[in-house]
């Protein structure tokens, strides 16, 4: 099961590349549906332990190695990670405020050049964040944990499985029938809640994602709601700050968020800046006797960053007319920011690609101030740089563990992110063909893109653009990140669980409140599962969770490409 020679086999790689495929469509959906992606590891794991262990069997074929699966989880996580690139947030955002779109081959180039960048930060982080600081990596030690599960009990693998495909299916069929045959009423106790979005949204991927999340974001993600379009929202309508056209019917989202997105993104902004700051001091402090050392240099590692900087800087200069410098000085940000991201989720397992989107766009304002292509461009160099860094770090944990072949890894990973940037610019231009007038409304909220754009303009045209109550509502929040971020980066995990999430509390402002109320409610049931059968929900709970976002994620797909092409 173990044999180190076979590692990056034929059939590993092309089951990773295959799996990807099908499961990047599903983190492009719910990015642009709720902000949030999956992290798909475990779920490649399995499908692919399960496919070719029982083709082992049957048909008398080698069995399918500890590092085979190690490959094509590394393969398939990377394709599906391609959404911290910026296909949901800083792309459509350059879009909604400039009205230029792209080409698919030219976004297909900066997707992957972005990704690819990463690749070679986390190659040259590894010395030190793997091997010798022996930081946490709480994602890729789960990971790990399934794989030593299933190898040793293998029936365990077969079960999950099920439970997977039982919950994708019934999510599935669940979309379905709501998109194609029958919609479900969109149940509101009133005309009045309806109209600030307090309505029924049955959604099971939703659920998902609240079992996913826990109790603490599920509860945090209920207060903003009710702070946000509960209290905010009449007051809004009543005072005469927010104006609901003559005749309109059903949730005004559209109307609300103009206003409401605001103070939810300074909250968001201040609050993951500070955390951000403190956490990363903190895995510093912790590992205090070791310095940061990075791998020595190699000629192929070399040449692979710098193919990255010099495709990074060449794109944004003809497909955004970045001057040169300014896309130059993208490379070592990038490479700074990518860094900190990676002692962040090494300690905590928490990727703050959105706060460190957001600080490389504060850091462009203050070098070229109201330019908005260097403000998301150039600062989408940094989210894409430090997502896929931080996602094959996690996988270097699990390789590390295994005894695996980094350079191998790095392969896999690489055409990864090539299939990844293929299939996943293709279903975003499929899934929003026209960005200005289908993102940031009740069918597709994209609250990550909202916050881009807010930030872009606020920093690019100057607060005094903005009217004075909205800037009364940016300070309000921002006080409240600070004061959230502080506790958050300072208190110890176990006392967190009495804090809202700052992150969650800000997204409230920036999706429907039935987003919010149906993932609360996932929260809460995932809770009183693990209450009262405490093994049974760490077995199944996730790998559940995954089923229904995957299930409904692909079926919502096919109903958008159906009507689309009716």
């Amino acid at each position: 099961m173990s044999d180190p020679s076979r590692e990056l086999t034929l059939r590993a790689l092309l089951t990773g590349l295959l799996l990807g495929a099908v499961l990047t469509p599903s983190n492009i959906y719910s990015g642009l549906k709720i902000g949030w992606s999956f992290n798909m590891s475990i779920i490649a794991l399995l499908v692919g332990f399960a496919f070719w262990q029982s083709l082992a069997r049957v048909l008398r074929r080698p069995a399918w190695t500890l590092h085979e699966s190690n490959i094509n989880q590394t393969t398939a996580s990377s394709a599906a990670s391609i959404i911290s690139s910026g296909l949901v947030a800083p792309i459509p955002a350059y879009t909604l405020i400039t009205g230029q779109q792209f080409d698919t081959l030219p976004l297909v180039a900066w997707v992957f050049s972005v990704s690819f960048l990463g690749v070679w930060v986390a190659w040259y982080l590894r010395p030190s964040l793997i091997i010798e600081t022996q930081l946490r990596f709480p994602e890729g030690m789960a990971t790990l944990a399934t794989m030593q599960q299933i190898y040793s009990h293998g029936a365990e693998a077969a079960r999950r499985l099920w439970v997977l495909g039982s919950a994708a299916l019934l999510a599935a069929l669940a979309k379905l029938v709501d998109g194609l045959w029958w919609s479900v009423p969109r149940w509101a106790p009133s005309a009045q809640l309806e109209r600030l979005t307090f309505n029924l949204e049955p959604s099971l991927l939703l659920l998902g994602f609240g079992g996913v999340i826990g109790l603490r974001v599920g509860l945090s993600l209920l207060l903003g709601a009710l702070i946000a379009w509960g209290v905010l929202a009449p007051w809004l309508l009543t005072e005469g700050l927010v104006t609901i056209p003559a005749g309109a019917s059903g949730p005004q989202f559209g109307v609300l968020i103009e206003w409401l997105l605001w103070p939810g993104v300074s909250l968001m902004v201040c609050a993951t800046l500070i955390s951000l700051s403190l956490r990363f001091l903190r895995a510093r402090r912790g590992a205090a006797a070791q310095r940061m050392r990075f791998a020595q240099p190699a000629p192929l590692p070399a040449l692979g960053l710098g193919l990255a900087a010099i495709l990074v800087i060449a794109l944004q200069m003809s497909l955004f007319d970045i001057h040169p410098l300014m896309a130059a000085l993208s490379i070592p940000l990038a490479l700074l920011l990518a860094m900190v991201a990676a002692r962040v989720v090494g300690a905590t397992g928490i990727p703050p690609i959105g706060a460190i989107g957001q600080l490389s766009q504060l850091s462009f304002a203050a070098i070229a101030p109201g330019q908005v292509a260097i403000n998301l461009m150039s600062a989408n160099t940094a989210g894409g740089a430090a997502g896929q860094c931080t996602d094959l770090l996690n996988d270097f944990k699990v390789g590390h563990a295994i005894g695996a072949t980094p350079s191998r890894q790095v392969v896999a990973q690489c055409l990864g992110i090539l299939v990844g940037s293929l299939v996943g610019v293709l279903v975003y231009q499929l899934l929003i063909p026209d960005p200005q007038a289908m993102l940031i409304t009740p069918e597709w909220p994209a609250p990550a893109v909202a916050t881009w754009k807010a930030v872009a303009q606020a920093l690019t045209a100057g607060l005094g653009s903005i009217s004075l109550d909205i800037r009364w509502a940016m300070l309000i929040g921002a006080l409240v990140g600070v004061v959230l971020g502080l506790l958050e980066g300072s208190a110890p995990v176990w006392r967190l669980r009495w804090f809202p999430s700052s992150a969650a509390l800000g997204l409230a402002f920036i999706i429907p409140a039935s987003i919010s109320l149906m993932m609360a409610f996932g929260a809460l049931l995932a809770w009183l599962f693990a209450a009262r059968w405490g093994s049974l929900a760490e077995r199944f709970v996730i790998v559940a969770a995954a089923g229904l976002v995957a299930g409904e994620s692909m079926a919502g797909i096919g109903i958008s490409l159906w009507q689309l092409l009716r």
